[in-house]
């Protein structure tokens, strides 16, 4: 039995000793299912992913100017596409992990319709949104906005965070009554997780396609590509779709 046991341990440790370490940039829309995969991915790899949550614009300013990231999780697909052409994401390594929703969201119950009426009709002080010039569902935010011709009449009352996350905060915290904020941060399997919201349709912006990519750093690191390849994976995916994305 001692035997089999040295036998055993020796095994084990083969099996970890490639185990390493990725350090991801991801788009603070999906700070929280990362969290989850993170966890999911260590446990099934051996591998860690060190993670750092952020609005996609400010990535890639940070990775051009030399961040040590190896993964990027974007917000949308054009700026993994701007880095695989300047020469900072590995060629043909970018992929569609999942496929964004914008929702217009109140920490209060009963307080958004359906419809999202209450843009035209409720008497809220601030409406929360991410910055439109760095992260993409502050873009799809100011879109629909204008495309309900409401442009002017909410300016005024628009509270600016610096990525999705911070809109988020405002709307979650009451200090905005209302909040334009991804689907992922108030969604779980299928239903709202707490107050009110409306699910805008996808028709009314443009696709958030949301893009992975290998970054130049991390084209000789295993634990690197062994991310991007869970992701890929049917396990990935189940948990990717349980927080409103399609996969």
């Amino acid at each position: 039995m001692k035997q089999l046991a040295g036998v055993l341990a020796v095994v084990t440790c083969l099996g970890t000793a490639h185990a390493g370490e990725v350090q991801v940039a991801v788009a603070a829309n999906f700070a929280g299912p990362m969290e989850k995969l993170a966890e999911q991915f260590q446990r099934d790899t051996g591998h860690k992913a060190v993670v750092a949550s952020g609005a996609t614009g400010k990535f890639y300013a940070q990775i051009r100017n030399g961040a040590p990231f190896e993964v990027l999780l974007s917000a949308d697909d054009e700026t993994p596409a701007r880095l695989e052409a300047e020469g900072h994401a590995v060629a043909r390594s970018r992929f569609t992990y999942a496929v964004g929703r914008l929702v217009l969201w109140s920490a209060k119950a009963n307080y958004v319709d359906a419809t999202g009426a209450v843009l035209k009709t409720g008497d809220f002080k601030h409406l929360a949104v991410a910055n439109p010039k760095t992260a993409p569902y502050g873009a799809a935010a100011v879109a629909v906005i204008d495309k309900l011709g409401l442009t002017a009449r909410l300016q005024p009352r628009l509270v600016q965070g610096e990525n999705i996350a911070q809109a988020f905060q405002f709307a979650s915290t009451g200090n905005a009554e209302l909040g334009f904020v991804a689907q992922a941060q108030v969604w779980r399997d299928g239903k709202f997780t707490a107050g009110s919201g409306w699910l805008v349709p996808a028709t009314m912006h443009a696709p958030i396609r949301q893009d992975a990519a290998l970054l130049t750093r991390g084209a000789k690191n295993p634990a690197a590509q062994a991310m991007l390849d869970y992701l890929r994976t049917d396990k990935a995916k189940a948990l990717i779709r349980a927080y409103g994305y399609e996969v």
